[in-house]
């Protein structure tokens, strides 16, 4: 009788939690009397002293102040001339690009060769940054349109012009000749939690001003690219992101920018619960100098730097696994001319410490070359203060993206540098080195001469080509209406290709 009763009352007790459960919120896990949850089913009080509600109503005001100053971005190219090997513009918001399955920060992901030629009209997203009409977005929105049109909250439409862009960085600042607009305030990137509420706003898929709400899932993490030069310092975020939110804000519960959206990782392309954006201590300076001089030139230290980690720490004479480890310093570089060395643990810039690689990276590409920088370096247990003038980055940047546009304009080809993961990924023996093929344009020289990526370029007119930037330096010197002769490393066996000239 006892256990009978027991049965009866508990399943009782359980039914009661069950049908209570969703207006009272388990009434406590359903520890009131009977009538007590029914009370509480039936008392939810409908003005401001409800939690849930004043949220809602927070959130509602933040969106409607943030979204007079979010814009849609649509920007067109020529057919004949979308550039569609794009070796350079690793956050493409065109359909089916992303950076692929089984590899957690896109190194190592060669893309399917792209049959068909990219779309001639791209959607994006801006922040209104000044009320006369300058506008930040993502270089990759804009990069190479021939035009390009912007329409804000209340529906105006505006052509733009673009002020400056920096493949770099992946930014880019645009103009519309319009007064008087909303324009939104930065925030510090730096003082960003993980678990921080954050809201992600743009044009997903051509839904316009469109707003989706999540927390900072992570902070700092690295560049995904093979750019060495490019900084990482990323924020990770499970506010959903896809294609056509690039360029718009993230902004914390003040309305403040904290980053600019910049692409996913994702196995198919959309959204799976992992968007990036680039934070605002690097998207502020950068968009103030496009704005201000139209372009950008990037300061450059001349170092290889990694992390010091818990298993090299005590090399070291370090206390805690802090700082930017220097692997190596270039010759004749800023670094080597300041006396740096290999073996330096740098933890400081200009007073701010420095935790890890990714913040020194940071902190100089921001600064112009001609700068001088103060460096706490940590040398053999002993702080040393180290000052350091910067140079521009090694190599003309400009001309090496030159060579690269016309790598891919004449001879329809992106290339990368190798990495451990895609040398293996391809099965490319340890004795070739040479640029891998990243893409292939339709219908362009490197199609016609069967090229397809994944294969490794080992040398250009019989001169050994161990990087990207040695290939697209030999190809953009063969003289326009030359053919020009490339060994190409391809299923397990090296042969040579002639491309022909072709002007797409």
């Amino acid at each position: 009788m006892a256990t009978t009763f027991w049965k009866t009352l508990f399943g009782r007790r359980i039914a009661a939690c069950a049908l209570s459960a969703a207006p009272v919120l388990f009434a406590g896990f359903c520890g009131l009397a009977p009538s007590k949850v029914a009370m509480a089913a039936t008392a939810a009080p409908a003005d401001e002293s409800n939690g849930l509600l004043a949220l809602d109503q927070s959130m509602e005001a933040l969106v409607a102040r943030v979204t007079p100053s979010v814009v849609n971005i649509t920007a067109s190219w020529r057919a004949d001339r979308r550039e569609t090997a794009d070796d350079e513009n690793q956050f493409d918001d065109s359909p089916g690009r992303s950076f692929g399955p089984g590899s957690p920060f896109g190194r190592g992901f060669v893309p399917p060769i792209e049959r068909n030629p990219r779309p001639e009209r791209g959607l994006g997203s801006g922040i209104i940054i000044s009320p006369d009409g300058y506008i930040l977005t993502n270089n990759h929105v804009v990069d190479g349109a021939s035009s390009i049109r912007v329409t804000t909250s209340d529906r105006d439409v505006y052509p733009a012009k673009l002020i400056g862009a920096d493949a770099l960085t992946d930014l880019a600042v645009i103009k519309i000749e319009a007064g008087g607009l909303s324009f939104l305030s930065w925030g510090d990137s730096s003082k960003l939690k993980p678990g921080q509420m954050v809201l992600a706003f743009g044009n997903p898929y051509g839904f316009s001003f469109s707003v989706t709400r999540g927390i900072i899932s992570a902070l700092n993490r690295p560049n995904p690219t093979a750019d060495r030069y490019r900084p990482g310092q990323y924020i990770q975020t499970d506010a959903a992101i896809n294609q056509g939110n690039s360029g718009g804000p993230l902004v914390d519960a003040k309305g403040q920018v904290v980053g600019i959206n910049s692409f996913v990782i994702s196995p198919t392309g959309a959204f799976s619960g992992m968007g990036f954006a680039i934070p605002a201590e690097i998207a502020r300076p950068i968009s103030d100098r496009l704005a201000r001089e139209g372009k950008i030139v990037h300061g450059f230290l001349g170092v290889s730097i990694n992390d010091v980690t818990p298993e090299n720490v005590q090399f070291f004479g370090l206390a805690k696994a802090i700082g930017a480890l220097v692997n190596s310093v270039l010759p004749n570089s800023p670094g080597e001319k300041a006396g740096l060395k290999s073996g330096d643990v740098i933890t400081g810039l200009n007073g701010d410490p420095v935790s890890n690689a990714g913040e020194l990276q940071m902190g100089v590409v921001v600064r112009q070359p001609g700068e001088t920088i103060r460096l706490r370096v940590m040398r053999a247990g002993q702080p040393v203060d180290i000052p350091v003038t910067l140079e521009p980055i090694s190599g003309d940047p400009d001309r090496a993206t030159a060579q690269g546009k016309a790598s891919r304009e004449v001879w329809g080809l992106g290339l990368s540098d190798l990495t451990p993961e895609i040398r293996q990924q391809i099965q490319l023996p340890l004795g070739i080195a040479g640029a891998v093929v990243r893409t292939v344009r339709s219908g362009s020289p490197a199609e016609s001469a069967g090229l397809t990526p994944g294969d490794v370029i080992t040398s250009v007119n019989r001169k050994p080509t161990g990087t990207s930037a040695e290939a697209a330096q030999e190809l953009s010197n063969v003289p326009s209406g030359e053919g020009v002769l490339v060994l190409v490393w391809s299923n397990g066996a090296q042969t040579f290709r002639v491309l022909h000239p072709w002007e797409g």
